[in-house]
């Protein structure tokens, strides 16, 4: 895999960063101007239009994302509370890996003993599992329900980390994310996936982007998850970035693989957390996700 990352210019997960990670988010003003914005502790934003940023996939692409924010001069201050928060992808596709996790792996052989062994493969084998998850325009903003089919019995969040690489599959930045799955359909035959994975409100991600961030300070993160219904907790669990089995590189040559992606493209690397068997998602749950490097990631849920 190390020769394909040279062939493709791939060498790297990016830049050698010396300054301290930031945030940015996409975000819609009063008066409906979709923005680019920094930051600045909890409770407010540094448009960075005046300093001529105007979209996350080109920052993102230009390299040295990091760099740029942190030689920016004086920006205007927005509070949060004037402001939505939109979902941080543009114009990139999103796809997912799977079975990267011990848990994971174990709870997709609990589905099925049909499809068991070829879970327990894949955990190991040199080529992980990775598919297609959603379009941009699809992807479902922080705020905005995400969705468990009508045809569904047996519906789970999957949160994780989000992997912004840029065309040259170098990761530019990392987001949180909630890959929705339906747990009955995949189970009853691989051959479901698509099904089981790919539908409206399938997929969530955002509201923060955090650049300048390695591998390494990636896996020191702990990813939460808590399902709220009527008002109390029905499932909360906790996971650390650091028992994703592959490397970041690992996965990101595997997906670039044979590929071009002239905007660069989304990936999620695998959940850690699942819920029991006995659990299923209902309408009304809300979903709370959390990455301690970066932010939550909130979504109400809804039959679709």
């Amino acid at each position: 895999m190390e020769r394909l990352a040279r062939r493709q210019g791939l060498t790297g997960l990016g830049q050698a960063h010396t300054m301290r990670p930031v945030k940015i988010c996409r975000y819609l003003t009063a008066d409906n101007q979709v923005r680019i914005g920094l930051a600045k502790g909890k409770d407010a934003l540094l448009d960075l239009t005046p300093a001529g940023i105007e979209s996350i996939t080109a920052l993102l692409e230009s390299g040295d994302a990091a760099q740029r924010l942190s030689d920016l001069s004086k920006l205007p201050e927005t509070p949060l509370t004037d402001v939505t928060l939109l979902c941080p992808i543009e114009v990139q596709e999103v796809w997912a890996a799977g079975v990267t996790y011990l848990r994971s792996k174990d709870a997709r052989m609990e589905e099925s003993d049909f499809s068991a062994t070829a879970y327990d493969r894949v955990y190991d084998a040199p080529r992980p599992e990775i598919f297609f998850k959603s379009l941009p325009e699809k992807v479902v903003a922080c705020g905005e329900p995400v969705g468990i089919r009508t045809d569904a019995n047996w519906s789970v969040p999957e949160p994780g980390l989000v992997l912004m690489m840029n065309s040259r599959g170098e990761i530019a930045g990392d987001a949180v994310g909630n890959d929705m799955s339906s747990r009955d359909i995949e189970g009853e035959n691989l051959l479901y996936l698509p099904q089981a994975k790919v539908y409206h409100r399938s997929c969530a991600v955002g509201p923060w982007v955090r650049v300048g961030a390695t591998e390494e300070e990636a896996r020191e993160w702990e990813i939460k998850i808590q399902i709220e219904r009527s008002g109390g907790s029905v499932f909360d669990g906790s996971v650390g970035v650091n028992q994703i089995k592959r490397g970041f590189g690992e996965l990101r040559d595997f997906l670039f693989q044979s590929q071009l992606f002239p905007f660069g493209c989304v990936l999620l690397p695998g959940p850690g957390i699942v819920p029991g068997d006995d659990f299923t998602l209902e309408e009304g749950d809300t979903v709370r996700i959390h990455i301690s490097g970066i932010g939550c990631l909130n979504n109400p849920v809804v039959r679709v």
